[in-house]
């Protein structure tokens, strides 16, 4: 598997090998961080420190075929650090569906001001744990990891989450 070896020429000081392991997920990176930071400029702060540090616990990293969640981990826990110093709020304001008609900007907006007002409907807890799931395609052991909660909460939070959601339209659909 070419990550493995990637990441075992990395754990190594190969700058190179890093920067290949980075690129070949920056977009899903970049989504991650913007979506807890809110704004392309922090978004890409969070992933510089991401970076540095990465770069400087390779070392620590057990299982090499694990560094793609094991580098999310850092990245969202890098975001939170940036937050905590800021005070934000955190925010998704740019976020963007992947799926959505590229050729259709006015549907697109309504679906994402969909979205949005639906996640009002939640806890930060509960958004953070929909966010990571299906925004971002990751796995309840991942979001686990980066949330620092068994895999058993991250399930609740986002099953109670949806939960909310769903009685929440369920009830304005039938008034």
């Amino acid at each position: 598997m070419k990550v493995v070896q990637l990441v075992r020429k990395a754990k190594k000081g190969n700058k190179k090998a890093l920067l290949e392991l980075i690129m070949a997920q920056q977009d899903d990176y970049y989504r991650l961080a913007l979506s807890y930071m809110g704004n392309a400029h922090d978004a890409m702060d969070a992933m510089e420190e991401m970076i540095v540090s990465l770069y400087a616990n390779m070392g620590q990293l057990k299982k090499e075929e694990a560094f793609y969640s094991w580098s999310k981990t850092i990245l969202v826990n890098r975001c939170k650090q940036m937050l905590k110093k800021q005070q934000k709020v955190v925010l998704i304001d740019e976020w963007e569906p992947a799926s959505a008609d590229v050729h259709n900007p006015y549907e697109q907006k309504e679906q994402h001001m969909e979205l949005q007002e639906m996640l009002l409907l939640v806890n930060d807890y509960q958004k953070e744990a929909i966010e990571l799931k299906y925004f971002h395609d990751l796995d309840y052991e991942t979001i686990a990891g980066m949330t620092n909660v068994s895999i058993g909460t991250v399930k609740s939070r986002i099953f109670q989450g949806l939960k909310k959601i769903r009685d929440q339209y369920r009830g304005e659909t039938h008034e």
